[in-house]
């Protein structure tokens, strides 16, 4: 494997070389050789080949937003730090680690993740009202060789992808880096308040070439720093300039609330993030997680609704804009529901506890104790696989906010313990604050769902007899 490896690495790096250079004589044709090239290394493994043509007849169009995007990566992004993320993403990670995941869930008979989320530590420099992170304490950290552990032993499951969570994960830059450095087959992103990235960190991202970041938006620095403190959208505006100065790739991590809703899905928003450089955005539906925890700023039924739409007009290329928006919560329906539980990632926390979601704070396992495949081969994590998805209708995939009853019935069985270090939060507690939500969305998602068309999945299910499905 190691061989065959090494030998499409090289291919596909001189490839890159030659394409690069073509499209920038001639952008239309060089996307299209570049999508040529990628279909005939992954064929419809990943994707299936209707998919390929939409993209190719997008790449032709120079109106279309996709192609609009990557004009704006491959101007802004500098092309080293481009292609090293390209390679890992798409040969390390899409290429050999799918196919290693997908030999492992058969091999070891449990669920294997593409991505592991840990926290570096659980200290902040800010202070966010409701942040579920601050929650963990301020004293917890993993030591430089735990987090090295985290990530042998997911590279030997298959799993190419850390995200870095916390906490605020720059506060561990160094060892950060140096993550980097050892893993450069691995991609690694971290969500970020941007308050500790300056001109020598960005050169130090540029050498290595396999971070990239998340930056926190609430809105406008009204909103913003009504949560995060005075003074915080202004250090985050400063971070993405200086990202872009670097050339440096970077996106924004948006929890959108009842009260925040309407301003981070406006135009004014969203334009003005595209314009200081952000290439994509991850949403988060607020989670009353935690005894600080506020159920009112949940999103309504009707926000859902919206925000649903609304990500299918800003991905249409008529209706969009060059952004790559992601839903935590609203994307269920293109990776078949519910991905927690090590189906497509899990958590670990500051304190090395091995959670199934970074949002549902109960565990069995640590990896002070156990190995990551003891963990996903533990009662808590089987009974995530056995229940996967939680509903039919993957617009209610969690089954924490949308399916409250199938968590309270994981941690009853199993007798996971809360990793609430400050307060434990029992499930009963947790779930109660979902139910009315779970209520009122049911009818709501399923008028959604039995009105829209969907996507095939190309996912695997072992829900009802054990036995991987794909739908």
């Amino acid at each position: 494997m190691a061989v065959k490896k090494k030998a499409v690495m090289a291919v596909a790096s001189a490839a890159l070389d030659g394409i690069f250079n073509y499209i920038d004589k001639n952008p239309e044709e060089g996307y299209g050789k570049i999508l040529d090239f990628a279909e005939k290394l992954i064929g419809d493994h990943l994707f299936p080949k209707e998919n390929f043509r939409k993209m190719k007849a997008g790449a032709a169009d120079p109106n279309n937003i996709y192609t609009r995007l990557a004009n704006g990566m491959l101007r802004d992004v500098d092309r080293s730090v481009l292609k090293h993320m390209l390679l890992t993403l798409g040969i390390e990670a899409g290429y050999f680690g799918t196919r290693e995941v997908r030999a492992n869930r058969e091999k070891y008979n449990c669920n294997i993740p593409w991505t592991i989320l840990f926290d570096p530590t659980s200290a902040c420099n800010l202070k966010c009202k409701g942040c579920w992170a601050a929650e963990y304490g301020h004293r917890q950290s993993l030591t430089l060789d735990e987090m090295r552990s985290i990530i042998t032993q997911g590279r030997a499951l298959g799993t190419h992808m850390y995200m870095l969570t916390g906490g605020e994960p720059l506060i561990r830059k160094d060892d950060i880096l140096r993550l980097c450095e050892e893993f450069p087959d691995c991609m690694f992103m971290s969500y970020t308040n941007g308050t500790l990235i300056d001109d020598e960190f960005c050169e130090n991202v540029k050498r290595v070439g396999n971070l990239a970041f998340a930056l926190s938006v609430e809105g406008t620095e009204v909103t913003n720093d009504a949560r995060r403190g005075e003074g915080a959208y202004a250090d985050t505006m400063r971070a993405m300039a200086l990202l872009r100065k670097h050339k440096l790739l970077f996106g924004i991590s948006v929890c959108y609330t009842r009260q925040n809703f309407d301003y981070v899905i406006s135009d004014e928003f969203v334009d003005k993030m595209i314009e200081n450089g952000v290439k994509y955005a991850w949403y988060f539906n607020y989670m009353p997680v935690g005894h600080t925890a506020d159920k009112e700023l949940i999103p309504t039924p009707a926000q859902r609704k919206t925000i649903y739409f609304w990500l299918r007009k800003m991905r249409k290329s008529e209706t969009g804009k060059p952004l790559m928006v992601i839903d935590f919560q609203d994307d269920g329906e293109y990776v078949g529901g519910c991905i927690a539980g090590g189906r497509n990632y899990f958590h670990i926390n500051s304190a090395g506890d091995i959670e199934p979601c970074v949002f549902i704070h109960f565990s069995d396992s640590n990896i002070r104790k156990n190995t990551l495949l003891e963990a996903l081969q533990s009662p808590l994590f089987m009974e995530y696989r056995k229940g996967q998805p939680f509903n039919d209708n993957h617009l209610r995939p969690c089954p924490m906010l949308e399916n409250p009853g199938a968590l309270r019935e994981i941690i009853n069985k199993t007798g996971a313990r809360s990793t609430n270090l400050i307060a434990e939060e029992d499930v009963d507690t947790l779930c109660g604050k979902c139910d009315d939500f779970a209520y009122e969305w049911a009818p709501v998602a399923e008028e959604i769902w039995n009105s829209t068309p969907h996507p095939k999945t190309h996912t695997q299910y072992y829900r009802d007899g054990g036995k991987a499905k794909i739908q």
